[in-house]
């Protein structure tokens, strides 16, 4: 689909592959915060794909990654490819100053655009191959051997595409030294400028995300089998809320772990997070930043996090977070907030604080102004 603009200025291209827009996860989050700086700038064209339906049954998905993993050809790179016939009418007789697309999944499409583009920006919102390679190593058997298969396809792909940019947008200095490429910006991952949710505080934790995405999966069977018991047998009273999209890729999961409220989606992911007392990260894998730690500092929660999930934040461990990366050391760091409820409220203030400083939307357009886009 297409949304045309304004034409009284100059044109910009935005292809997407998800809706670029907040409540639609951290990609949709980092795309709408890219779109609305280049609508200050440019009338801008947004273009996305409309795809052909696709079965999540487990066979279904198990002979498609087959399939992908005998070619070589990493799953969403395969699932968005081959639609240039979609972007059409967008190029047809067009001419955009600056052109951007969103993930590397749709890198190959710079082959179509760069004829109607003069400046063409890649956002990479995670490195696939860092992505994939963590999660190899955070998996054990079949999986952690897709995902190296797939970690070897994407350092290949992104040697092949990522010199084909003019510009690089990631979110970290730790992804910049893993880009292939001379014109890297960081353009961190960012919220709108939230006021502080006005609610009341339960006797609960939080973990928050998209329920679907591997690493979540990964972070939350982690924390429910090595953490959340020793975390139960001092705190009876305690709940573990699981907030965020597609609850129904953990339920089985969870399903008789005690004491857990698997909440599913919210409207404002920010009030939901400021309800608990303590917002646990534990993830395993991962690239570019949390959303779900800049939305847990949005709400002024203290928060645990493993060294991976507070990567590339700029956080330190002790005044902004606090960081374990082995499950005794984890409850324990949960623990000591629960009972240390200044402590909580310290880290939890030097978040906000770091959030309101370097991670709303106006502080983050300051490193694309800084780029020339």
């Amino acid at each position: 689909m297409t949304r045309l603009g304004d034409c009284s200025r100059s044109n910009a291209l935005f292809l997407a592959p998800e809706e670029p827009q907040p409540g639609t996860g951290g990609g949709g989050l980092r795309s709408a915060s890219l779109l609305a700086y280049l609508r200050t700038k440019y009338d801008v064209t947004v273009a996305s794909f409309a795809l052909p339906p696709h079965s999540k049954h487990f066979a279904a998905r198990a002979w498609r990654n087959g399939w992908r993993l005998v070619r070589g050809v990493p799953p969403l790179i395969d699932r968005f490819a081959g639609f240039e016939e979609q972007l059409a009418p967008v190029l047809n007789r067009r001419r955009y100053p600056v052109a951007v697309i969103e993930h590397f999944w749709c890198a190959p499409y710079a082959a179509a655009i760069r004829p109607y583009c003069d400046l063409l920006v890649l956002d990479l919102h995670n490195v696939e191959s860092e992505l994939a390679a963590t999660h190899a190593r955070a998996a054990s058997g079949l999986e952690s051997r897709l995902h190296r298969r797939f970690a070897d396809a994407y350092k290949k792909l992104e040697r092949e595409w990522i010199p084909k940019f003019d510009l690089v947008l990631a979110t970290s200095e730790e992804d910049r030294g893993r880009i292939g490429h001379k014109n890297v910006v960081v353009y961190p991952n960012a919220l709108p400028l939230l006021e502080l949710p006005s609610v009341a505080e339960e006797n609960c934790i939080v973990f928050s995300g998209n329920l679907e995405y591997h690493p979540n999966i990964e972070a939350v069977r982690w924390f429910a089998s090595a953490i959340w018991p020793r975390l139960r047998e001092q705190n009876a009273g305690l709940t573990w809320n699981l907030v965020g999209r597609n609850p129904e890729a953990i339920a089985s999961i969870v399903k008789d772990v005690p004491a857990i409220r698997l909440i599913g989606p919210v409207e404002d992911a920010v009030a939901a997070i400021a309800s608990a007392r303590v917002a646990v990260v534990p993830l395993l894998s991962g690239s570019g930043t949390r959303f779900k730690i800049l939305e847990a500092w949005a709400a002024k929660r203290a928060v645990v996090s493993t060294t991976i999930g507070a990567e590339g934040l700029g956080a330190r461990d002790g005044e902004h977070l606090a960081i374990a990366d082995d499950p005794a050391s984890f409850a324990d760091a949960v623990q000591g907030l629960l009972d240390d409820r200044g402590r909580a409220r310290t880290l939890g203030a030097a978040g906000r604080a770091l959030y309101l400083d370097r991670y709303t939307w106006p502080a983050a357009w300051k490193k694309l102004q800084l780029s020339g886009i």
